[in-house]
């Protein structure tokens, strides 16, 4: 699903990102409900993708326990995203990985293209343009059901040349 977000930046550089897990679902642009639906008899949950004017959040109720994600410009954080976090939550395994991406303007501009294509076709993907600029935009996949879900994340800062690239996991832990 693309949409066009009715708003400005409120992050303006890649840097200015910060990684949260918990609190609460922040005010969104957009958002995908999805059901997640397992193979054995009572596995279920729901899977939220959330467009924020800083970014993304992802809410998961499923399997063992609740799970949420943010990834956004959040009022006193000034750290930078970690590149690899693994933490337990719940009964959950949880992992996290981010990288930035910088590639000349020509370059820029067939990644978000393409990336944008890959998600508006996806049947649990969500991308949000920001006004302006096509190659401006937040975008969200996900994969998986209520044992083990893996999401990826883009957040493209065009002005910068730069491509923040996100990978999660949520695993069920060992009995």
């Amino acid at each position: 699903m693309l949409t066009t977000l009715q708003t400005s930046y409120t992050d303006t550089r890649a840097g200015d990102l910060a990684w949260c897990l918990g609190g609460d679902p922040l005010p969104a642009l957009a958002v995908r409900d999805l059901r997640l639906d397992g193979g054995r008899p009572g596995a279920s949950g729901t899977l939220q993708l959330r467009l924020l004017g800083a970014s993304h959040q992802v809410v998961i109720s499923a399997g063992p326990g609740d799970c949420l994600e943010t990834v956004a410009c959040l009022p006193g954080r000034r750290t930078p995203l970690p590149a690899r976090v693994a933490k337990q939550v719940g009964g959950w395994e949880y992992e996290f990985a981010a990288r930035i991406e910088a590639l000349p303007p020509h370059d820029f501009a067939a990644r978000a293209q393409e990336l944008l294509a890959l998600v508006e076709g996806h049947p649990r993907g969500l991308a949000g343009v920001f006004p302006g600029d096509p190659s401006a935009f937040t975008a969200l996949v996900t994969q998986g059901g209520p044992d083990r879900l893996l999401w990826r994340t883009w957040h493209a800062y065009p002005q910068e040349g730069q491509l923040v690239c996100t990978r999660s996991s949520l695993v069920v832990s060992g009995p």
